[in-house]
């Protein structure tokens, strides 16, 4: 058996994948060493990303910047996990010779006795199958809140998406085992449940649960202070979940929808189940509803075939639905997914030019709806504080981490970073709000 080494881990990618990594280092810290440098490191290992030919890029230079600390002596192994060995393995194996084992995204249980194997002089392919969730212990890496990630893979199939080639069909976890890795991680803050598509929740379990009774049963957990939604699907935002966002106190007044278009015949070739008056009709909905709520979305831009006018209908559906934040991707052709056999792709240049008009809209939007904001009063959890500006920094309901702006704020007195504040609104500037301690 291998003697305890020390181990630094890269995480790439979304949020559910930094679930698997904190899975990973509950495996890990049952026998080795976390190390925080990679300069400290005798085995590096990378979990990857695979969604986005970007992604990928960037996972293969972070294995090549890891190789160079094995050239120099200071790291002995790389291990690569996750989704690019999931769906690229049979290429990365001969190529990337650098890398002494290769893990799935199902596979981090394993991680102990891969690296007794490698220390034996073995390569290995370790990646399986995708399946379910490896573990319920984990090793938080964020501070404030905690992803809790709710189910895994996807059936939807949108035209675009490599997911159900990497993580297989969509599959909830049981609501006793994410209800005993929640109170695992002890006091939350944020509980931000993540999946695919999180309002397709218990469908495809035995007893037929839903996202509404999942929220209820988390929210009542006294460790759990808060908790919000991303990444709700459209089709499945139910009126019973909408009741609860609403009602529950604990549950934040944010949700993120990916929409992805607005125009109906692209719509239609994503193979997505919506349509742009159908959306537009939801937000009204939430809004009228819960007239406090965030909505954040996502859209693809230059996707196949999308005319001139697909583009325009997309643009004015972004005023019209005055979202409280949008993100925005050029369309990524994905060798493997059937949007990369239809006629029409977009040239690059006329992707990123209609990414820079959507941004230059939505951007007009936040300035009219952060003006509402100013002269009112938000809680807002303290983060960190800003040496340039001479300013505490943190997030109020409706900014989720990393993904959207944040709120700068003055205080005369010390703040705690964790604790909560009521901050007075004083001024906008782009995505951010500055403001006054109370």
């Amino acid at each position: 058996m291998t003697d305890s080494k020390r181990v630094g881990v890269i995480s790439l990618g979304c949020d559910k994948n930094r679930v698997d990594t904190e899975k990973m280092l509950a495996f890990l810290k049952q026998k080795h060493t976390l190390v925080s440098s990679l300069d400290d490191a005798e085995i590096i290992i990378i979990n990857t990303c695979a969604f986005l030919e970007s992604s990928r890029e960037e996972a293969i230079a972070e294995i090549f910047s890891a190789n160079e600390y094995k050239k120099k002596g200071s790291a002995q192994k790389i291990i690569v996990t996750g989704c690019l060995p999931q769906k690229f393995i049979k290429e990365l194996f001969d190529e990337l010779i650098e890398v002494d084992a290769f893990m799935g995204v199902s596979d981090y249980h394993e991680i102990c006795s891969v690296i007794d194997r490698i220390y034996q002089g073995e390569r290995i392919n370790a990646v399986g199958v995708a399946r379910g969730e490896c573990g319920k212990a984990r090793v938080l890496t964020t501070q404030n809140y905690a992803y809790l990630k709710i189910a895994d893979g996807c059936s939807n199939h949108c035209t675009y998406c490599l997911i159900p080639f990497i993580r297989g069909k969509y599959r909830s976890v049981p609501t006793k085992d994410l209800i005993e890795e929640v109170k695992g991680l002890g006091q939350v803050n944020e509980l931000i449940l993540v999946a695919q598509d999180t309002a397709k929740y218990g469908l495809d379990l035995p007893e037929k649960t839903t996202l509404k009774q999942l929220v209820s049963q988390l929210t009542s957990l006294d460790s759990v202070k808060s908790l919000r939604l991303l990444y709700c699907y459209p089709e499945n935002l139910t009126d019973e979940l909408i009741e609860e966002i609403k009602n529950n106190p604990k549950v934040l007044k944010y949700i993120d929808i990916p929409l992805q278009h607005a125009d109906d015949g692209v719509l239609k070739l994503m193979n997505r189940k919506g349509t742009g008056e159908g959306y537009l009709q939801l937000i009204e909905k939430l809004k009228r509803e819960i007239p406090e709520i965030a909505i954040r979305s996502t859209f693809i831009a230059g996707f196949p075939r999308e005319s001139e006018q697909a583009f325009n209908n997309l643009l004015e559906f972004i005023k019209k639905a005055k979202l409280f934040n949008a993100g925005f991707f050029a369309y990524s052709c994905e060798d493997g997914t059937s949007a990369a056999r239809i006629d029409g792709q977009i040239e690059e240049k006329i992707k990123l030019q209609r990414l820079k008009k959507l941004y230059a809209q939505q951007k007009k939007v936040v300035k009219d709806n952060n003006k509402k904001l100013i002269g009112k009063t938000f809680l807002v959890v303290a983060e960190g504080f800003d040496e340039n500006e001479l300013v505490y920094y943190g997030r109020a309901y409706f900014n989720a981490p990393d993904i959207d702006g944040k709120v700068f704020f003055f205080s005369s007195d010390e703040v705690e970073y964790g604790k909560y504040y009521q901050v007075k609104i004083t001024q906008a500037t782009g995505y951010d709000l500055y403001g006054e301690r109370l």
